[in-house]
């Protein structure tokens, strides 16, 4: 049983088809570059108005997953399966219906926002340049941009608009990337770690900000972490990534709650938390399959303390637990944290 045949939606503020529904898609590197795919068979869907959490430790595959939603693929990959947004299947655009696509559809907020801009560049060039490129007159995109910057909190907008990248801090240049991102009020944001590089202050200010837009704006939200806590506060719904492969989905109160697969319950164990009583973190034993490596079985089986025999034999199926999916031979068992 897939994902495909059995959806799992969380809570959307809006209704209709999903803005982002990815099937079985598989994307490997060019023969002998990689043992495994980087992604092998994942399904995900993000509906209007619906934050997702994908979460995984790094090399999990993803910051692939959401690039391939652009039609950013590593050079000679090989891809396979569908990507569709608002219908369409990204994999069969062309050069042109892809900049449409990333022009009008989709924006994506990347980890290091000095990353996404041109230092010799103005503020103003880069978050009107989309804006012209569709035929905005100029008048209309530099007012545009001001009320942008405006919504993300950016005091002076029309002075920022002057202003180059070097003279923003990390906090305030992340959100003219996210004013960048809303320009062309695309149907789905994919924020891949949008706030890794921040202080935790400034991390809550850009997750207030892209809660809050989601909601006034219906937008889909895609929202690419490590931080299990983090995913917990403002995902309806979890996919977790191990491997390149989707071991377990489901609501994000039932995750945290009850997870069904091992792996979520270690990266939950390992995640500090504040309070008296609160245990230590334990860090998942061992190191995560690198692209060299093609395990039999379950790819989480070595690092596994409820690893039976049969595991590292065969690859269990993502299959109906409870309210969600996982991929693990004893999900109806229960995980002990």
């Amino acid at each position: 049983m897939t994902e495909k045949n059995t959806p799992v939606h969380g809570t959307a503020t809006t209704g209709g088809p999903p803005v982002l529904d990815i099937d079985g898609l598989g994307v490997r590197l060019a023969d002998g570059q990689a043992a495994r795919p980087i992604l092998d068979a994942i399904s995900l869907r993000v509906l209007p108005g619906e934050t997702v959490g994908l979460v995984g430790e790094s090399g999990s595959g993803k910051s692939v997953a959401c690039r391939s939603v652009l039609g950013l693929l590593p050079a000679g990959a090989r891809a396979d399966g569908e990507v569709r947004v608002a219908g369409r299947d990204v994999l069969t655009m062309n050069r042109t219906e892809l900049a449409a696509l990333r022009a009008r559809q989709v924006a994506m907020v990347f980890q290091d926002p000095r990353a996404s801009v041109n230092p010799l560049r103005r503020v103003g060039d880069f978050l009107t340049e989309g804006l012209r490129a569709v035929g905005t007159p100029a008048a209309a995109a530099t007012a545009r941009a001001e009320e942008l910057l405006d919504a993300v909190g950016i005091r002076d907008p029309r002075g920022a608009l002057r202003r180059h990248p070097h003279q923003f801090s990390g906090g305030m240049l992340q959100r003219v990337v996210i004013a960048a991102a809303l320009a062309a009020e695309p149907a789905l944001l994919v924020a891949d770690e949008p706030t890794t590089a921040l202080d935790v202050t400034t991390q809550a200010e850009i997750i207030a900000i892209l809660t809050r837009l989601r909601a006034e704006r219906g937008t889909g939200l895609l929202f690419v972490t490590h931080d299990l806590e983090l995913a917990s506060a403002i995902c309806d719904r979890v996919y977790v990534m191990y491997a390149g492969r989707i071991v377990e989905t489901r609501g994000t109160d039932e995750l945290f709650d009850r997870p069904r697969h091992p792996y979520t319950a270690g990266l939950l164990a390992c995640t500090p938390r504040i309070g008296p009583d609160a245990p230590a973190p334990r860090p998942i034993p061992g190191r995560p399959v690198s692209l060299a490596e093609t395990p039999p079985g379950c790819a989480f089986a070595a690092r596994c303390a409820h690893a039976l025999p049969r595991c590292s034999e065969e690859t269990p199926a993502l299959a109906r637990h409870g309210d969600g999916l996982t991929a693990c031979h004893r999900a109806d068992e229960g995980i002990t944290l």
